[in-house]
């Protein structure tokens, strides 16, 4: 997979099936613009995404993460292009012509029905069906992805997860939701109550849920493992940064230094200040007795 990042300096050698948007947390309704551009790799045409995100924004996926996910739903090009004015402020038939069709060779161009693009977001769906005869591409307008009766949408995901509705943002994304990055060194409080835990580092922007206790499953590398994480500030012992760190069912070993995904499951417990360091970790031990149940059972 090819990633053009941070330039606006991108183009592709081969014809383009191309989707464009935002698409902060690929959810269901991102992956039906998705698996319709993968398909078009059967006419001969490759995979094109093109993001446009306002740099800085919190989102739901980090750049690498949102990169690992399009390539396992089958991307061959990602261009996070830059919120700048030469691509963004170019009137909508000028985009046309020298993003999509000169640089990108757009043959199949695939978006949503709110779709907008170009100066004071003059563009729409059928700007781009009335120039497809010009520049000899093919519009596919796919309409939104439901559940219960409400569109999913960016937002709407948001809505779950800040709830601490793991299950529903789960249904939402198709997939669950997860953070990801570095293990690294802790204050090792939990190796001192004889409750080892690793520690993960996350970007800034980052969107996080409710602090509290979650069941979780954890990747690292190939291997998969069920977990009992914690997301928050730990305010029994006077923690000042927001941190994630899991309890690993079963585990042994060095991984500092690893790269681990921690899917969030399902909310245990809010976060909340302990009497004492004996009394936080006998509730660590019952948050800890509930993941292994909750392991069981899945």
């Amino acid at each position: 997979m090819i990633c053009f990042e941070g330039t606006t300096s991108f183009e592709t050698q081969l014809p383009s099936a191309i989707t464009l948007g935002k698409f902060d947390g690929l959810h269901l309704g991102h992956q039906k613009l998705l698996n319709h551009i993968r398909r078009q790799k059967e006419k001969g045409l490759q995979a094109v995404v093109f993001i446009i995100a306002p740099e800085g924004r919190p989102r739901l996926l980090t750049d690498q993460e949102e990169l690992e996910k399009l390539k396992e739903f089958g991307a061959d090009v990602v261009i996070f292009c830059p919120f700048v004015p030469e691509i963004l402020h170019q009137e909508a038939e000028e985009f046309v012509e020298n993003v999509l069709v000169r640089r990108l060779k757009a043959k199949e161009i695939v978006v949503g029905p709110d779709f907008r693009f170009g100066r004071n977001r003059q563009g729409d769906d059928e700007t781009l069906k009335k120039l497809s005869g010009r520049f000899s591409f093919h519009v596919t307008v796919l309409e939104k992805e439901k559940l219960d009766g409400r569109e999913i949408s960016s937002t709407y995901v948001r809505e779950a997860i800040e709830e601490g509705n793991m299950e529903l943002a789960e249904r939402l994304l198709g997939y669950p939701y997860f953070v990801s990055g570095e293990v690294l060194h802790g204050r090792a409080l939990g190796r001192t109550l004889n409750i080892p835990t690793a520690n993960l580092s996350t970007e800034e922007r980052k969107i996080l849920p409710p602090f509290g206790v979650y069941f979780s499953r954890v990747w690292i590398q190939d291997q998969v493992w069920h977990g009992t994480t914690n997301i928050g500030i730990k305010p029994t012992v006077g923690s000042e940064h927001p941190g994630v760190e899991t309890y690993l069912h079963g585990f042994s070993g060095n991984i500092y230094g690893e790269q681990m995904k921690v899917e969030l499951l399902k909310l245990i417990r809010r976060e909340r200040k302990f009497d004492s360091v004996e009394a936080l970790k006998n509730q660590m031990q019952s948050d800890i007795a509930a993941g292994e149940a909750f392991a069981n059972e899945r």
